[in-house]
């Protein structure tokens, strides 16, 4: 009974230690993105990944989708944050006419009202937020592979 004892001390600690021995060698968790993340779920099929303008589905548009890299380049250096804004919302949109780019702001409210049926919530917040965020991702675009 003795021997027993005195393994049991030397297995626990190589029972605890493996697993950590096993995350020592996983990489380090990167944070979530939450805008990359938003632009290359909604935004890279037109844009591309690289927001260049040369996405998988550009061809098949009508008009070449906007290079968002060069947007502070096209406007005096700085970015046009409420341009951006209303272009992914839609409130920028003509009264008449079409556009190719969806209407993020009332497909991003749809999506809110599908999630949220019987929860109060914001959908003007819920919207802000996820616009926002893609905003602030495209800014970070600006000037990526300049010369």
């Amino acid at each position: 009974m003795k021997r027993f004892h005195a393994l049991r001390l030397p297995l626990f600690g190589l029972l605890v230690a493996l697993p950590l021995l096993a995350s020592a060698q996983k990489k380090p968790v990167k944070p979530m993105d939450f805008g990359q993340q938003e632009f290359l779920s909604q935004c890279a099929s037109c844009h591309g990944r690289d927001g260049k303008g040369n996405g998988p589905i550009a061809d098949l548009l009508r008009k070449p989708p906007t290079d968002l890299t060069t947007l502070s380049r096209g406007n005096a250096g700085i970015f046009p944050m409420a341009r951006v804004y209303d272009s992914i919302t839609g409130d920028n949109v003509q009264a008449h006419g079409s556009r190719d780019m969806p209407v993020w702001g009332q497909t991003y409210r749809i999506k809110a009202a599908e999630h949220y049926v019987d929860i109060f919530y914001d959908p003007d917040a819920y919207v802000r937020v996820r616009v926002l965020a893609l905003v602030e991702y495209i800014n970070r675009l600006q000037g990526v592979g300049k010369p």
